[in-house]
């Protein structure tokens, strides 16, 4: 029997159906502007409901789905959590701020600084912590160096978006990978080159902003230099496994590359304002982040992996004969995963910055950073109110991608779209992942969305699924650019910016990106 003959006719009303939990989540998100959180939860309530009625899915299905759902979702927001943990023990130091005082000291002329900042500064950022941060953070600074508002605010956006996928301690790819159930070493490599191809159009958006043909000309040469090194060593990262620093390693190389360029090789030195001590100070607590990750990823994981979280669902069907095997949902390994590296890690830099708050001098200013205040109850206070939306958006978001799946909803979006887009699919994909992006504000929530409907219509094409899977996350990074609900966190840093003209820059921008990936995935895949 085929798939298809499991699932309801493949009719007009039918597919309309199948798509509603989506359509009822863009439209409350762009139509109502509402956030990720509710219109989540009502995407879930619409295919509960959806699933009941037109699917055949009955109860044991529903309680299979949102059990595997618990699960996935942990395995998401546990990075979550921890990398929000980690965002606020620097940033409670003073360590961003510092940063971002020193980088612009570097170079002398406005479109490198606009380059340092908003595109590898934003990238190290967004590797290190991701969640709007970058914007929030470029956006103010680069108003400080003459830009408009609105333009610094599309700047800021644009710039980092290419290391979104590997950003945040790589939580969207390590979505992808539990969503689609696929290896990452797989997934990896396609993802990082058509992400590199994206970094090089985000930092030439930036330079446009910039300075138009003027500052094209007057960097252009480094933008390419930088795009090369930097997108090389996300790959490489990437390639060897360690997926949770893929874009903080880019970013970071991009900082030292820059650091050394302006310091030793080009014929325009650096300011004399700029402090290579203070910047380094500041690096410290990135230093150790890395030492954890390395140690637990390659020297201590087999150690650390002893307790793993896990449970076997049973085999559900829906009225029509639709079935799920029975297999274990996702595992979430207790003290080797990403999320427990960061906890590791955000633990060991607040001792350090603690002991230091103990016998902070005033001379210390000259490091750079402010530990007279620094304090745990503050640290642990703002992490604890920024978990909330993130876990209720993603839980609900989760739990109405895998009521589709299991309902057969999917799968009737998938024998759609690939019967109905054909060749054209490669070129398609990665605008699928950017709408994911765009009506969900995440990379992340894109992943789970749409991650297993370009996959079976990936298969039903017969088309290189890492392929189309590299697509559809590299999409949605890009996709980030002009979501709304980044738009807002962009501008809400920066007095004066207009988000209907930033949204109008960032989806220009945006979606011109996105169709040079969508170009080159179709060309890749035709051979």
């Amino acid at each position: 029997m085929s798939a298809q003959s499991l699932l309801p006719p493949l009719t007009f009303l039918n597919v309309i159906l199948a798509a509603l939990p989506v359509i009822v989540i863009l439209y409350l998100m762009v139509g109502r502007h509402w956030g990720g959180s509710k219109a989540g939860i009502a995407g879930w309530g619409t295919a509960v409901l959806v699933s009941i009625i037109f699917f055949g899915a009955g109860g044991k299905l529903l309680l299979v789905a949102w059990g595997k759902a618990i699960l996935l979702s942990l395995f998401v927001l546990y990075i979550i959590w921890m990398a929000l943990l980690l965002y606020h023990t620097v940033n409670e130091a003073g360590v961003i701020d510092a940063i971002g005082r020193e980088m612009p000291a570097l170079a002398q002329d406005k479109p490198a600084q606009a380059l340092l900042i908003a595109w590898i500064f934003g990238s190290f950022i967004q590797g290190a912590t991701g969640f709007g941060v970058p914007a929030a953070i470029v956006a103010p600074l680069l108003v400080g160096m003459g830009f408009a508002p609105s333009t610094a605010v599309a700047m800021g956006l644009i710039g980092h978006a290419w290391a979104v996928t590997f950003g945040s301690l790589g939580s969207s790819f390590l979505t992808l990978i539990a969503t689609t159930g696929l290896p990452g070493e797989v997934l990896a490599g396609p993802s990082a080159l058509l992400l590199a191809v994206g970094g090089f159009g985000c930092g030439l958006s930036v330079l446009w902003l910039a300075g138009g043909k003027t500052a094209v000309r007057r960097r252009g040469l480094f933008l390419l230099s930088m795009s090369i090194i930097m997108g090389a060593a996300q790959w490489a990262i990437a390639a060897i496994g360690l997926w949770t620093v893929a874009a903080f390693g880019a970013g970071i190389t991009g900082l030292i590359a820059a650091i050394l360029y302006f310091t030793k090789i080009s014929g325009n030195r650096a300011g004399s304002n700029f402090n290579l001590r203070r910047l380094t100070i500041a690096f410290y607590p990135y230093f150790l982040l890395i030492i954890v990750i390395v140690l637990g990823r390659i020297i201590i994981k087999d150690a650390l992996n002893g307790v793993i979280l896990n449970y076997d669902f049973p085999e559900v069907a829906t009225r029509f004969g639709w079935r799920v095997a029975a297999g274990p949902g996702r595992s979430v390994s207790l003290f080797g995963h990403a999320g427990a590296l960061l906890l590791y890690a955000s633990l060991l830099i607040f001792a350090w910055y603690r002991t230091k708050s103990r016998h902070w001098q005033a001379d210390d200013a000259s490091s750079g950073l402010n530990l007279q205040h620094y304090s745990g109850r503050v640290i642990w206070r703002k992490t604890r109110k920024g978990w909330v939306k993130p876990t209720i958006g993603v839980y609900s978001l989760v739990a109405m991608a895998l009521t589709m799946q299991h309902a057969g909803m999917t799968q009737m979006l998938a024998e759609t779209l690939s019967a109905n887009t054909g060749p054209i699919f490669p070129l398609i994909s990665p605008f699928i992942g950017a709408l994911g992006a765009f009506m969900t504000g995440s990379n992340t929530n894109s992943n789970v969305v749409f991650g297993q409907l370009q996959q079976g219509t990936a298969v039903a094409l017969h088309l290189s699924v890492p392929l189309i899977l590299a697509a559809q996350t590299a999409g949605a990074a890009i996709g980030s650019i002009f979501a709304p609900a980044k738009v807002i966190v962009g501008s809400s840093t920066v007095p004066g910016a207009d988000d209907g003209e930033v949204l109008k820059l960032a989806t220009a921008y945006g979606l011109t990106i996105v169709f040079v990936i969508g170009a080159l995935v179709f060309l890749v895949g035709r051979f």
